[in-house]
């Protein structure tokens, strides 16, 4: 598979939060602002890359001493250090954005997007750059899926919407129909790289 195809794939065919459904709990709580969604995701993006390129050599290390029943257990380490890190530099240069992530911040260490493209690189057998391609393209659907979401849900409130409706169930009702949304770029990416 070319490396445009694993992006193109990654960002709409295979987004994790829109066709996986991975991420859930961020793309719920930290959408409804675009700015904190474009935060938030662009976190993501830099914790799913750089933990790529950390866990990638280590996956060989566990290999190489029979040892990949640890990949779970040293994958969310390496993670939780990178969200630390994370954390540290925008408490330091970006307070407010800091603040306005509250607690989905550390949540990136659970975050099963992030663990989800570590362990589907080394299932799909891409190699380095494959990896790190495959997991730029789904930071880059997590923040496409975040940043549409929030405009939704910005909308949303300027709307009246029925009673019953009002809260969670109307936000479930607008995720799936953008869920549902993706699912024409499938055909799409199949037609240019198929």
């Amino acid at each position: 598979m070319s490396l445009a195809a694993i992006l193109v794939t990654a960002i709409f065919t295979q987004n994790f939060i829109l066709s996986k459904f991975l991420g859930i709990c961020p793309f719920l709580g930290v959408s409804k602002k675009l700015n904190t969604a474009t935060g938030m995701s662009l976190a993501v993006i830099f914790v799913m890359v750089l933990s790529t390129a950390v866990t990638y050599p280590i996956n060989l290390l566990l290999k190489a001493n029979d040892m990949e029943y640890l990949q779970t257990i040293v994958f969310i380490l390496v993670i939780a250090a990178l969200v630390q890190l994370v954390e540290i530099v925008l408490k330091k240069y970006i307070p407010s954005l800091y603040n306005s992530l509250g607690i989905y911040l550390p949540l990136i260490t659970t975050n099963c997007a992030v663990l989800g493209v570590v362990l589907l690189n080394i299932d799909n057998g891409y190699n380095f750059i494959q990896s790190m391609f495959n997991s730029l393209g789904a930071g880059l659907g997590f923040l496409l899926a975040m940043v549409m979401f929030a405009g939704v849900r910005e909308r949303l409130e300027s709307c009246k919407v029925p009673k019953f409706l009002e809260g969670l169930p109307i936000t479930l009702v607008a995720a799936s129909l953008v869920s549902l949304s993706f699912l024409g770029f499938a055909g799409l990416v199949e037609g240019i790289f198929g």
